[in-house]
Order: structure tokens, then sequence, then C-alpha cells
């Protein structure tokens, strides 16, 4: 994106009093390659001028597949290593990079080790409390790890069934979103819910019925916490 549409960008949002809430990149951190971990490191340095320049304050990031022949402490000085060569630049440009709770960390306790271990407010962590629920971690127990370190969320409900999780509606499935949504709120969270239903090609939930079901029902759900 050029210089100049960046710009149109930022003015059409601030115009219409609108935020971006994040960038979703597929940047992996924990990308066991050094070379392809490198170039993870360098988009994330393009995608952090990006979120400045068109007025985002966040940016996705994902953990991603990590090394199978390392214990955890090695893997967390790893990643602490990859997110604190972009930390100043974000520091400067005013950006929050977000750790997503997310494939090999989904469980909360490595994502917060890493956020805890470079001790930066522009390291947040992204509470996908699907994911934290699929590696068995009750709400409330996740969030007394995560707590603190929570600046955005995925909501997405789905159900288990033949081993696998299909996504839907929320309040349709095995996802308890009161709970973490409560514990937020009484925790005066101030950041986004980002609804991220990810559908198959062939399903009938269409993309304006799932984002107003779930505006409809989160809202129902953060009422009863006001």
């Amino acid at each position: 994106m050029s210089v100049r549409c960046r710009k149109e960008l930022f003015d059409q949002m601030r115009g219409e009093d609108l935020e971006i809430c994040c960038i979703s990149t597929g940047v992996k951190i924990a990308d066991p390659c050094p070379e392809s971990r490198a170039k993870h490191i360098e988009a994330l340095k393009n995608y952090i001028d990006l979120a400045a320049d068109i007025g985002c304050t966040r940016i996705r990031t994902f953990g991603g597949q990590r090394s199978r022949d390392r214990e955890w402490p090695s893997i967390i000085d790893y990643v602490v290593d990859g997110y604190a060569q972009v930390i100043k630049q974000a520091q400067e440009r005013n950006v929050i990079v977000l750790m997503e709770t997310h494939d090999d960390w989904s469980c909360s306790a490595p994502v917060r080790a890493v956020v805890e271990r470079l001790e930066s407010p522009n390291l947040k962590i992204l509470w996908d409390f699907m994911h934290t629920q699929r590696m068995l971690e009750l709400p409330y127990e996740s969030y007394q790890i995560l707590g603190p370190h929570v600046n955005h969320l995925h909501a997405h409900d789905g159900t288990f069934i033949d081993g696998s999780i299909n996504v839907g509606y929320l309040g349709e499935g095995d996802i308890d979103h009161e709970t973490p949504i409560g514990l937020l709120i009484n925790d005066d969270f101030s950041g986004f819910i980002s609804v991220e239903v990810i559908n198959k090609p062939d399903s009938i939930h269409d993309p304006d019925s799932v984002l107003r079901q779930y505006s409809e029902e989160l809202n129902k759900i953060i009422q009863a916490f006001c």
C-alpha cells in the first residue's frame, strides 16, 4: 500500500469516526527455521509501519509451530528474542504487538511467559478463548494467568464433533463466552472483541448473518454484566 493510499485510508476512517481495531497477520515468531523466522520478523516490521500509518494500534501475531526437539524454557527464550527485535520500533510507532493464544501456543502459560519476560507495554496478549478451552483450561483459570496482559479478544463458538470443532453461531456451541467476558468487564477491560468465524465454502452461515448474530448475542452478554 502506497503512502498516499495509507493517508487516504487514515483520513477516511477518522472522517467516519471509525477505528481499525487490529491488523491480523500470519507472522509466526516461533518458526524453528532461523531463515524463515527472519522473514517473519522483517514482515512484522513492515506491518508495524503499516499499522501506524493507517491509525491502527494493534497487530496480531502467532507463535506458530514450535521446535519439537527443545524444551519450553529454550523455546520461550527464542520467541522473546524474536519479539525483542521489533519492540523498539513498536514503541516508537505506538503500536501494540499481540501474541495470540493459538496453535502450539493455545495454552496460557507459555504465552504469558513470553510477555512477562520481555516486559514491554507494547507486547500484549490476544486471548482467543476458544483455543484455551480446547486445551481444557477453564476460563477463570486462563484469566488468572493471562488477565493483566490481555489487550484484544477473538470470539467464535463451536461444537466438538468426531474429534474436531465445527464453528457456528454464538450460543449454539460448547465454548463459554459469558465467563471470560464477565471477568474482563469486572476488570475494566476496554479493548475490542473481534468476531472470527471461519466457515467452510459450502456453509449456510453467510458473513452478514454471522456478524449480526454475534453482535446481538455479545451485546446481550455485555449488558448482563453492566
